[in-house]
């Protein structure tokens, strides 16, 4: 290949320090030497070898990228030492563009680039080299491998990948802030010249911002940056390669830069005066108006609260935390009447004041909130508004005056008002009320021992307009009278020992009284003048309202007089003064050494002071309950002895049983009514009567003889059951006679039964029994012509068969 390159071609490559190698790398093989002519290997015996001396002239190449030459680009030449210039070896390469990119003289070794190479997209080649023996093909030398690089050259100019870039800065920065940092890439060998160093510069918005040449950090130029005048900045930022040399390439973006608010301006109202109208009738925390002040700030820095500095007494104002408006509203109720313009001084105050922001000025500002109260119809207000207290004595005559309750209309025009009492709060009408005064007055006597307090609501409405109404509460309290006289607080009762002695102490007596006097109680205790001979007790006051009993001489013989009754006198202090006497009973009692009571009743016993009212109680309940018990259990035994009379009257008889088949034997009762067997049969000895015995006291079998027959027949068939019953009747009576004679039986009566059955029958005997002790002759083939029923029957009675004997 080497004839079609030209000089110029030769000199730049050399210029470039392409075309020789970089290095050289010799190394050591083994290889097989021996003359292949004249004669055979085997001959020479075994092959012989030697070191021979070998080295590739090539181990790195370069080329220069975006070649845009019309013929291919010399890379570079491989050689082998064994090659002496005779044409035997081919050189051959492979690996990455062996054949495409890259091409071979197999001949000199000489590589060449058939296409324009980029190193952004590919650095380097790495290819593996092989010598080869031209007629056998055998290699000459191990596969070695070689990198072919390719050369950088400018040809990419430097790209911000991160944008578009978005900065911000606080507004009044200082000079020099840092807003933001951009970084531009070079696709080009940063290691190789100055192809990728890039530098940084503002080619728009210089004025404001400067940007650092090496870092491309963006800093502020100005001090005075204001959000509010303006509040973002486009800037375009440039960046160049070779250092910013002629000739270098370069690429630009847009930086945006937004300008952060500061708390640098105070609220400012709108208006310095506003007017809002609001009725007297409304409500406390009705809102009046909003307002509100304006900052130019933004964010939270326009956050700011309200307070009132002037006219808080009747108003308030609150914050709406969404809207951030002043509510101005009503605190306490408003009157027409008494002020119709109110002037509320409102105060709006940044909430988060910057202090490097202090000396720009106050961060607050005012504004005047007048109110104008309008006038509406109000209903009666009562004097005083809170209820009135009004006294009077229990003893006070119907019709006196208690007290007088005052309203009056507060609306200008000053309406006449007329009172009544709510009913509910007085159903028994126990005061009445003047429509006109005011004036409550007694309608009952009063009682303050019922009721100390009573609690009446007066109402005042409008003469001419009824639903302005009012209500007022009126507390009457009933003064106090001495008229109930005191009393003991309870019956007392005391015990006094047989063996007490003089002056001593017995009892304590308190008294009661119904009254309340506005001094207290004071009261009087004495003995009644039908005890004034009294010459066993003695009575103590003891000045506090109580009083004590005290024992007048010695020894008490409960066996003389077990009880005492001492009346005692009690006065109260009044006015006027009232009395009353009570009695204490006082029991003699027999104590112990210690003085402890044993026993108080006249008679001692000694379960007397053991057993207590409660204890007598049960005791008698426990008596009672036995009492109850002994006559049941009588009464029960007696209900059993009738039921055994009852049972031994009884008629038994015998249980004559009909069966219709063989049935189930003497056992089965199941097949006759028994309740045939239970009717009691009048046997009359002699009844003389014109139409003879009456037919349903007999047998059915009379009563059907008699039915069936009539004339002498019926009188016949009568007379011979008459003579069976007789038959019966003697049968019976002996055998009582034998039951009463029998000395084994028990004393009373006892059910006796027997077996006879009668003669003359008109059925004859059926008895099996009687059939096989005797030699009957009597011929029962008639029972074959009874039905199935008495089948079994006839086979017992019936002539045998001769097979039947025989066998």
């Amino acid at each position: 290949m080497a004839p079609f390159w030209t000089a110029g071609a030769r000199r730049l490559l050399a210029a470039l320090g392409l075309f020789s190698c970089c290095s050289f790398g010799w190394c050591e093989a083994s290889r097989t030497s021996g003359s292949v002519s004249g004669g055979s290997r085997q001959d020479e015996g075994p092959s012989s070898l030697e070191r021979v001396k070998r080295g590739w002239v090539w181990n790195q190449f370069f080329v220069v990228e975006e070649y845009t030459g019309t013929e291919p680009l010399y890379v570079g030449k491989i050689h082998t030492d064994s090659d002496e210039g005779e044409g035997n070896i081919k050189y051959t390469i492979s690996g990455e563009g062996a054949g495409s990119i890259f091409i071979i003289d197999e001949l000199t070794g000489d590589i060449h680039a058939t296409e324009r190479l980029d190193r952004e997209e590919k650095a380097f080649y790495t290819l593996r080299a092989q010598a080869r023996d031209r007629l056998s093909d055998d290699p000459l030398e191990p596969e070695s491998e070689f990198v072919i690089k390719v050369q950088d050259i400018n040809d990419s100019e430097p790209k911000f990948l991160e944008g578009p870039y978005i900065g911000s800065v606080a507004e009044l920065s200082p000079i020099g802030t840092s807003v933001m940092k951009v970084t531009a890439s070079d696709a080009d060998d940063p290691t190789y010249g100055s192809s990728a160093r890039v530098v940084y510069s503002v080619l728009d918005g210089e004025k404001f911002f400067t940007v650092d040449r090496n870092t491309g950090i963006i800093m502020t130029a100005v001090a005075d940056l204001d959000r509010e005048t303006q509040d973002r900045y486009e800037l375009v930022v440039k960046a160049t390669d070779m250092a910013g040399q002629l000739g270098g390439l370069s690429g630009s973006t847009t930086v945006t830069i937004v300008i952060t608010d500061v708390n640098d301006n105070p609220p400012r109202f709108p208006q310095k005066m506003y007017q809002f109208s609001v009725s007297e009738g409304a409500a406390v925390g009705t809102p009046v108006g909003r307002v509100i002040a304006t900052d130019a700030d933004m964010g939270d820095n326009t956050d700011m609260s309200y307070l009132i500095k002037e006219g808080g007494d009747l108003f308030k104002v609150t914050t709406d935390v969404e809207t951030q408006e002043a509510v101005v509203a009503i605190k306490k109720p408003l009157d027409f009447e008494t002020k119709r313009t109110h002037n509320v001084v409102v105060e709006a105050v940044n909430k988060h004041v910057d202090p490097r922001f202090v000396d720009l000025g106050s961060f607050r500002d005012q504004t005047i909130v007048r109110v104008s109260v309008s006038d509406i119809d109000e209903p009666p207000i009562f004097l005083p508004a809170e209820g009135a207290i009004m006294e009077v004595q229990e003893d006070a005559k119907v019709g006196a005056l208690v007290g007088i309750v005052t309203a009056r209309d507060p609306d200008v025009k000053n309406k006449p008002v007329r009172f009544s009492i709510d009913r509910s709060t007085d159903q028994e009408m126990i005061f009445h009320i003047d429509p006109d005064s005011g004036a409550i007055t007694l309608g009952k006597i009063l009682d303050r021992e019922t009721a100390g307090w009573h609690n009446i609501t007066v109402k005042a409405v409008e003469a001419d307009n009824h639903t302005m109404a009012s209500h007022s509460a009126v507390s009457i309290r009933i003064l106090d009278v001495n008229d109930n006289a005191p009393e003991l607080a309870m019956p007392y009762e005391a015990s006094v020992c047989e063996d007490a002695k003089p002056g001593q102490l017995i009892h304590n007596i308190s008294v009661v009284d119904r009254d309340e006097p506005q001094t207290g109680h004071r009261f009087y205790f004495t003995l009644a003048p039908e005890a004034s001979s009294n010459r066993h007790f003695t009575l103590w006051d003891v000045k506090d309202n109580t009083a004590g009993i005290r024992t007048q001489r010695s020894g008490f013989n409960r066996h003389e007089q077990n009880v005492y009754f001492l009346p005692i006198l009690v006065v109260d202090s009044g006015p006027p003064s009232l009395s009353s006497t009570g009695t204490l009973t006082i029991h003699v009692c027999g104590c112990d050494p210690d003085g402890a009571i044993q026993s108080c009743n006249a008679t001692a016993y000694v379960m007397s002071a053991a057993l207590s009212p409660g204890a007598l109680i049960a005791l008698l309940v426990c008596m009672l309950i036995l009492i109850v018990l002994v006559l049941l259990i009588l009464t029960l035994k007696r209900h059993r002895k009738g039921q055994r009379m009852a049972e031994d009257e009884e008629d038994m008889r015998d249980n004559v049983i009909k069966y219709n088949d063989e049935g189930g034997g003497e056992q089965d009762t199941q097949a006759y009514d028994m309740s045939a067997l239970r009717n009691l049969y009048d046997f009359p000895e002699a009844k003389s009567c014109d139409s003879g015995p009456d037919i349903r006291s007999l047998p059915q079998w009379i009563q059907a003889n008699r039915v069936g027959g009539g004339g002498a027949e019926g009188a016949a068939a009568v007379a011979a059951a008459a003579a069976d019953f007789s038959l019966f009747k003697g049968y019976i009576r002996k055998k009582v006679e034998q039951a009463d004679a029998d000395l084994s039986v028990p004393p009373y009566d006892s059910f006796q039964t027997y077996a006879f059955e009668g003669n003359s029958s008109p059925a004859l005997s059926l008895s099996s029994i009687h059939t096989l002790s005797t030699t009957s002759e009597q011929d029962f083939s008639y029972l074959s012509d009874w039905g199935p029923r008495f089948r079994q029957l006839a086979g017992y009675y019936a002539p045998g068969k001769p097979e039947e004997e025989g066998s």
